[in-house]
């Protein structure tokens, strides 16, 4: 995807999941629950509920479904749910991520195993991959919050770490521990972002050819379809021309 966003090709093509709208929030009603549970369930009291709550929002998420999945977990309501991190290698030798929250450990781990077995990728032990990539801070803002030197601008202001404008949107970096308050301080200036996240940065990535992009996109919508994966990263690069042919 040269010249587009490196968010979308780490992160994978969200779009082909927001079309699952249900399955969608019904994930974001997870991670809402669990961060609430995780400590207050005052999102202005508990910074991850903070995040889960803006990014739901983000997505369209309704105010309700918002508000339910919060009073779950006040309520101690619901499955409890395990944090767990997969890593492998994809086709290509592209090293992927996927975080996952699950009721049922061994359930998560056949499925994420079958999907890499299937479509060209192994399955790693934990730390196979997760060298390659930092745990930073992501928050997007669409091209229309304004050109490439007044986001700069409000990213430096805001103490951001680095920034990369393409043609849709901008991406601001900053470490994960400065991620609510940088991302606090570009609401004021810029508005509402469309991503404010924890995320996996890659230090390198991977140029794919037709025939390996194929089979990991494949792989990564497996995994997308799957209700305990959360997200899926990877340090992969795909050529807008690639990208038409396999639309």
């Amino acid at each position: 995807m040269a010249g587009h966003s490196k968010f979308k090709n780490i992160m994978h093509r969200k779009g082909a999941q927001d079309k699952k709208r249900s399955a969608m929030f019904s994930k974001l009603s997870r991670e809402i629950t669990v961060a609430a549970k995780s400590g207050m369930p005052d999102p202005d009291m508990n910074p991850r509920l903070r995040l889960a709550v803006n990014n739901a929002k983000s997505q369209s998420m309704p105010k309700d479904n918002i508000q339910r999945a919060i009073d779950k977990a006040s309520a101690n309501e619901g499955d409890d749910y395990e944090e767990i991190r997969y890593e492998g290698y994809g086709p290509g030798g592209v090293a992927l991520i996927v975080e996952a929250l699950t009721d049922n450990r061994n359930r998560t781990a056949t499925n994420v195993r079958t999907a890499f077995a299937k479509n060209g990728g192994n399955l790693g032990a934990s730390g196979s991959v997760a060298h390659g990539f930092e745990r930073l801070g992501l928050i997007v803002y669409p091209a229309s919050a304004g050109d490439e030197d007044k986001v700069l601008e409000a990213a430096m202001e805001a103490g951001a770490d680095d920034i990369q404008s393409g043609d849709d949107e901008h991406e601001i970096w900053t470490a994960g521990d400065d991620l609510h308050e940088v991302a606090s301080s570009l609401e004021k200036s810029l508005g509402e972002a469309e991503t404010v996240k924890l995320a996996w940065k890659p230090s390198l990535t991977v140029d794919l050819d037709e025939k390996d992009a194929g089979t990991l996109l494949r792989l990564i919508d497996v995994l997308d379809e799957d209700d305990d994966v959360q997200t899926v990263w990877g340090n992969y690069e795909v050529s807008d021309e690639i990208m038409e042919k396999l639309a």
